[in-house]
């Protein structure tokens, strides 16, 4: 498959080209893994930030082992999911159960705005590393912490994963349909979620730092950004309070509209909304044949009949079935009715409205070639979002960063040898 164009907006500079970013002046150290984690960092380094990435020595961030992968072969150097979550950053490695390891760690807290963590709650204390004692290094400090269930209540220690998650939050409980169990949302966006969640609250955190010259703890619970996204269970809960009944999963026999949902045509599928208040876009977006014209099909109670869903389905599903989904949308889009095609992600990486909006952007990987990422999650044209390098090889920047500090070369070496690099 050829390379997509890159637009102005889905910028990748070199950076002694990018003109100065939202956050270019924001310096992180980022002791994350998985997804929440290097997300939150990501958004930040992916503006500006100057994020340095720690990993352990014995294979690194634990993403360098998730897919996906080139040909299924893993390797630590080309997992899909760590090269996305780790643009723009430089990377180490560090035993931080060593007592040198220990002093690096300190050497760096005194230089950074930012310190991100997703270990387990009590795992930075016992390495030393807490907030009260980055706090005595660095006084305006911001911590930022994410974990599961949050760094106190009863829940603290607790693992969780994305499924327990959803399903603790509520919402699970309303998805699907009554006569079958509930259903999880596709992917980790739980997890997401949290980093961008997490993004947002560091940077409220650094604005409060330079304003007021205060440091604090930022205490990101990955189930609680469950909890509180704007979706369906906050209306839900207020529900709730309203009437003291718990919202349902929908029996496949309630009574609904139609057209709605999803519906096959001819090179896949697409949703259309409809329902008495748009029944009129959907007769004008089928052409406005004449049977539809009759009074009968907008009288109070048409949509419940069984008898008219069939008379317009004997309809509907030639028209629809004989086009393609694209001749659907525009139709639809016409005479606006709510809907939309299903898209694969080859469908989606090829749409033309993206492609020119810059949504997706092309980085030259070391071992990998050309590789195509999701691009900016906004646009802000005076301050640019823009992917100055790929994610790291690990340990690649051990020698420049410890030469920085001071370190000789024959101090690096040794250190390597000792295991704390």
């Amino acid at each position: 498959m050829g390379h997509l164009p890159v637009p102005e907006s889905g910028v990748v500079m070199a950076e002694n080209h990018i003109p100065p970013q939202a956050l270019s002046d924001i310096r992180v150290l980022d002791f994350t893994h998985y997804i929440s984690g290097p997300y939150c960092t990501k958004l930040m380094a992916d503006y500006g930030a100057k994020v340095l990435k720690v990993e352990r020595t014995d294979g690194g961030d634990m993403a360098r082992r998730s897919g996906p992968f080139p040909g299924d072969n893993p390797h630590h150097e080309k997992s899909g999911l760590f090269l996305h979550l780790n643009t723009n950053k430089q990377g180490i490695t560090l035993n931080l159960k060593s007592a040198e390891g220990q002093k690096i760690v300190r050497q760096l807290v005194r230089e950074v705005d930012v310190v991100v963590e997703s270990f387990r709650p009590g795992v930075m204390a016992r390495l030393g590393l807490d907030y009260e004692s980055l706090r005595s290094m660095n006084s305006e400090i911001v911590m930022t912490s994410i974990s599961n269930f949050g760094q106190s209540g009863p829940y603290r220690d607790f693992k969780g994963s994305e499924i327990a998650f959803y399903g603790m939050g509520g919402e699970m409980f309303t998805t699907g349909v009554a006569e079958r169990e509930p259903l999880k949302m596709g992917g980790d966006v739980i997890q997401f979620q949290a980093g961008a969640t997490a993004a947002v609250a560091t940077m409220g955190a650094v604005f409060a730092a330079r304003l007021q010259n205060i440091g604090q703890q930022v205490d990101v619970s990955i189930m609680e950004t469950q909890v509180g996204s704007i979706d369906r269970r906050m209306p839900l809960l207020i529900a709730y309070q309203y009437t003291g009944e718990v919202s349902q999963r929908q029996s496949l026999n309630s009574a609904g509209g139609y057209p709605g949902g999803f519906y096959p045509c001819k090179d896949g599928y697409v949703e259309l909304t409809g329902g008495l208040v748009y029944f009129p876009r959907i007769v004008k977006m089928l052409g406005e044949p004449e049977f539809l014209k009759d009074p009968k099909w907008y009288q109070p109670g048409a949509q419940q009949d069984d008898d008219l869903k069939t008379e317009f389905e004997e309809f509907f599903y030639p028209w629809i079935l004989s086009r393609n989904k694209q001749e659907i949308w525009m139709a639809a889009q016409d005479a606006r009715v709510l809907s939309g095609p299903l898209n694969t992600i080859e469908d989606l990486q090829n749409d033309s409205n993206f492609i020119d909006r810059g949504a997706f952007a092309e980085i030259e990987h070391p071992q990998l070639g050309t590789l195509r990422y999701p691009g900016r999650p906004f646009i802000m044209e005076k301050s640019p979002w823009a992917i100055r390098h790929p994610a790291p090889m690990l340990g690649q920047h051990n020698r420049e960063v410890l030469t920085d500090l001071g370190y000789t070369d024959d101090e690096i070496v040794s250190l390597r040898q000792q295991g704390v690099i």
